[in-house]
């Protein structure tokens, strides 16, 4: 089912390109596109999540250098009976994670520092195992092309503000300025689509993995209210990464409702104190 939801995002985001393509620079434009496309999607495929990594300055761990994390992430994987995941710290003061990989051979978690100082063990731990949900599930692979393709698509659109006016444009100015609007907010649907129902079940697989949904429920509530006051100067430069984390990242340009990435904390919250591990 992950393979099929890769496939299905890289063919929407494709045609995406292909569109604005043709519509900068005709046939010639949409064949130029097109081969971008095809070298993104291969790009992502093998190299997404160590841009992501990379690009919040990712320091990965091990049991000498964090030994508390990493032993709980162990821990968390001898629960979910999957391959252990490189495990990362970001240097962040707001509390937040997210795991990334292309499989759960190749795959990885990321802690913020701020999740580390601001929550307990427990909290800690319901979070880590939700991280681990989305690698046995396969979202990871989804989550960060989806993240690399979107930003290049809102690349690609903006350049329309430089070429809009040439020639080979079949749609003037007024078509441009359309696509550098409509472009970047047809990827931030796909990437809505895709995450809303994922973080649900990861919800309820990660309280299954760590045993107490308490300490996932209550995670939750801290991130989210610490996330609406503590920057993430990272995602808000790059807000296409923002799904990724298990807390909308954002506050700065969160947007409630139709635009969220994320479904409601409340509902989610509500739905695992309702649950019987």
């Amino acid at each position: 089912m992950g393979y099929m939801k890769t496939f299905v995002l890289m063919a929407a985001m494709t045609a995406l390109f292909i569109g604005i393509g043709a519509m900068i620079g005709g046939t010639s434009g949409m064949m130029i596109a097109f081969a971008i496309a095809v070298a993104t999607n291969v790009f992502s495929w093998w190299n997404s999540d160590k841009l992501v990594l990379r690009y919040y300055g990712a320091k990965e761990v091990d049991p000498t250098n964090a030994p508390d994390l990493y032993n709980m992430v162990a821990q968390m994987v001898e629960n979910a009976n999957m391959p252990m995941p490189k495990v990362y710290i970001i240097e962040n003061d707001q509390p937040n994670a997210f795991a990334t990989g292309r499989n759960p051979e190749n795959a990885a978690v990321a802690a913020t520092t701020g999740l580390l100082r601001r929550l307990d063990m427990g909290e800690v731990a319901g979070v880590m195992a939700h991280e681990l949900a989305h690698i046995k599930n396969r979202d990871t692979l989804v989550m960060t092309i989806t993240a690399t393709l979107a930003g290049a698509i809102s690349m690609i659109a903006n350049f329309m503000m430089f070429f809009g006016g040439g020639q080979n444009n079949r749609m003037g100015i007024l078509g441009s300025l359309a696509v550098m609007i409509l472009a970047p907010l047809a990827a931030s649907i796909v990437q809505m689509a895709i995450s809303r129902s994922r973080e649900y079940e990861a919800d309820r697989i990660g309280a299954e993995i760590c045993g107490k949904p308490e300490w996932l429920a209550s995670a939750l509530e801290k991130i989210a209210m610490k996330a609406e006051v503590i920057d993430n100067p990272a995602a808000e430069r790059n807000p296409s990464t923002a799904h990724m984390f298990i807390i909308n990242p954002l506050h700065m340009h969160a947007v409630d409702g139709l635009f969220s990435t994320h479904p409601k904390t409340e509902e989610r919250v509500r739905r695992l104190r309702a649950m019987d591990v």
